[in-house]
């Protein structure tokens, strides 16, 4: 199992997924079956980085649990939001919970290699 970097990141742009990958190199070596997902918030120069939570009594998307490790530190909006993964589209759930606390942040979809696939 790989381990995402622990505590939140240092901003360092206003772009969320060059932000995030400034801040966390192993984003460009994410297999295939990695998906990983990181929030930026406009009003405070950190980022929060998650990947998915399966447990038997806690299912939760990386980018739902990026989300939720952003507002549980305080955060009140997002600036943007990235996913690293083989996915051809940002899941709903994760896209619902960005909607919930900012409507109008962009959710950038990355490929394992880095490059971008998609923004919602």
């Amino acid at each position: 199992m790989r381990r995402l970097p622990s505590g939140p990141a240092r901003c360092t742009g206003a772009d969320g997924v060059r932000s995030w990958t400034a801040a966390s190199p192993s984003a460009s070596t994410a297999s295939a079956a990695d998906t990983i997902a990181a929030a930026s918030s406009p009003s405070t120069p950190l980022l929060t980085a998650a990947a998915t939570v399966s447990l038997p009594s806690l299912q939760l998307s990386a980018l739902q649990a990026a989300v939720a490790a952003a507002v549980s530190s305080g955060v009140e909006g997002l600036e943007a939001a990235a996913i690293v993964s083989a996915a051809d589209a940002v899941e709903p759930d994760g896209l619902a919970a960005v909607r919930d606390l900012t409507p109008s942040a962009p959710v950038h979809l990355a490929g394992p290699d880095g490059s971008l696939r998609t923004t919602a």
